[in-house]
């Protein structure tokens, strides 16, 4: 059997990070079992459902790099599907037009509130004659769900889950103007699309009973069911936007990589071991259900800054500036240059030490793109360069002038005897030139900035320093 998931957002918001999650979670296990991931737009909801919210889910999910198996699906395409299979449920007489009024369904409302009663329709149409239909009402369509005994989903995460089937009452599959319901067309969609194995949030399980009841009125092959337990805030609650309950685009602009975002949602709910960092070729070998757990997971922005400063750190230098040249772009107002580029990339090693986050070595990476400015916006850099810190920037920017094979040992060689020279330490010499050269107080180590400078470039800085 070749095992075939699907991804089945509706668009009426971007795509969350508790989507994200359980996006990935079944392509993985797709791609686990050398099987197929479908990608599924429950777009039904023609008010609420926006092209904006289509092009974020697409958009997120591509930049996940969670590719789905040909084109996307759109449920809304589906309505003469949903609605001849509906229809075909009449005929076998397993399910029935029901004529109710919107007055005798409040009215079953009213008295069920009254009486302490759960909300459920009272099956008075299920074996009436249409013959009795009040004239002027359009009916919907309602499936003859089973009355006694009890319905059980064999959940591969959650474990069986048994619901007495006098709790579920007939469910409507065609609205009185004819279009199908949110739960009838999942069915037949899961169905034709030839779904194995449905991987949802547990806030989906209580649909899980009657999608089963649907499947064997149709006669259909079950899928198996896993309903991952959902994402909470730090403090145990309900995510939300203060928890960062965001869309996938967000985290991309807080400079979070992919895989990154990846590795740290893979580990919200499910564990190999004691492993943290896991690689996606390791996820796609060890991933399975039985590792994921019934509890809610927390969401840790600590925990996600440390898994996607490791992957910083792992990146080539390469590759991160070309992720950074579009937003060192944006904060310049001019492209990248080969010579700012190339600095860039010789003083990597020592920025992405220091950086967390995307936008953090963006920001510290800046230091290679343009000169200072003087005088120095930054009080602390700009005392520096007061008094004797101007003197001894000069007296460094002559020594170095000298140094004609331009290495770590060589720089540090020449400043280390500008400072000896003045009976120094070298904290005191060191600190005025990362302000000549920086801007700032604050840098990687001054010999590695100036060796990723260049001979040429650094004295230029220093020799326009006041």
């Amino acid at each position: 059997m070749t095992i075939v998931t699907r991804f089945a957002p509706s668009p009426t918001g971007f795509l969350h990070i508790g989507g994200a999650r359980t996006a990935l979670f079944n392509w993985l296990f797709s791609r686990h079992h050398g099987g197929r991931f479908l990608l599924r737009i429950e777009d039904t909801d023609r008010k609420r459902s926006t092209t904006e919210a289509i092009d974020a889910i697409l958009g997120g999910l591509r930049w996940l790099e969670l590719n789905w198996d040909g084109d996307e699906i759109y449920q809304s395409h589906g309505v003469e599907r949903h609605q001849a299979a509906a229809n075909e449920l009449l005929k076998a007489g397993k399910a029935y037009h029901c004529y109710c009024t919107p007055e005798e369904l409040q009215e079953m409302r009213d008295a069920a509130r009254s009486e302490g009663r759960s909300i459920r329709y009272d099956g008075r149409w299920r074996d009436r004659d249409p013959s009795d239909a009040p004239a002027g009402v359009a009916p919907v369509v309602r499936l003859k769900s089973p009355l006694e005994g009890e319905t059980i989903i064999d959940d591969q995460v959650q474990g069986p889950v048994r619901v007495a089937n006098a709790q579920l009452d007939d469910m409507i599959l065609l609205r009185s103007d004819g279009t199908p319901t949110y739960m009838h067309s999942v069915v037949v969609d899961d169905h034709d699309m030839g779904i194995t194995h449905i991987i949802r949030g547990d806030d989906h399980l209580t649909n899980a009973a009657r999608q089963t009841q649907l499947f064997k009125a149709f006669g259909w092959d079950i899928p198996s069911f896993a309903h991952i337990p959902l994402i909470h805030g730090s403090d145990g609650q309900k995510l939300s936007k203060r928890h960062g309950a965001l869309g996938v685009e967000a985290y991309r602009e807080m400079g979070y990589l992919p895989e990154a975002l990846r590795n740290y949602l893979l580990r919200l709910g499910w564990s190999h071991g004691d492993e943290e960092i896991i690689s996606t070729q390791q996820a796609i070998e060890w991933f399975g259900l039985t590792e994921i757990g019934r509890s809610p997971s927390r969401m840790d922005f600590a925990k996600l800054e440390s898994v996607n400063a490791h992957y910083i750190r792992q990146s080539t230098p390469e590759s991160l500036v070309d992720l950074m040249a579009q937003p060192i772009s944006e904060v310049t107002g001019e492209s990248l240059n080969e010579d700012s580029r190339n600095r860039i990339i010789a003083g990597m090693e020592g920025l992405r030490q220091r950086a967390k986050t995307m936008n953090e070595l963006v920001d510290s990476s800046l230091i290679y793109v343009r000169r200072p400015q003087f005088p120095l916006s930054n009080a602390k850099a700009a005392r520096m360069l007061e008094g004797q810190g101007s003197e001894l920037v000069k007296e460094a920017a002559n020594t170095l002038s000298g140094v004609e094979n331009w290495t770590l040992d060589t720089i540090e060689s020449a400043i280390r005897s500008v400072a000896e020279a003045k009976d120094l330490g070298f904290g005191k010499v060191a600190q005025p030139l990362r302000a000549a050269l920086t801007g700032s107080n604050g840098s990687p180590s001054i010999f590695e900035v100036m060796a990723a400078l260049g001979k040429n470039e650094t004295l230029e800085r220093l020799q326009a320093a006041p």
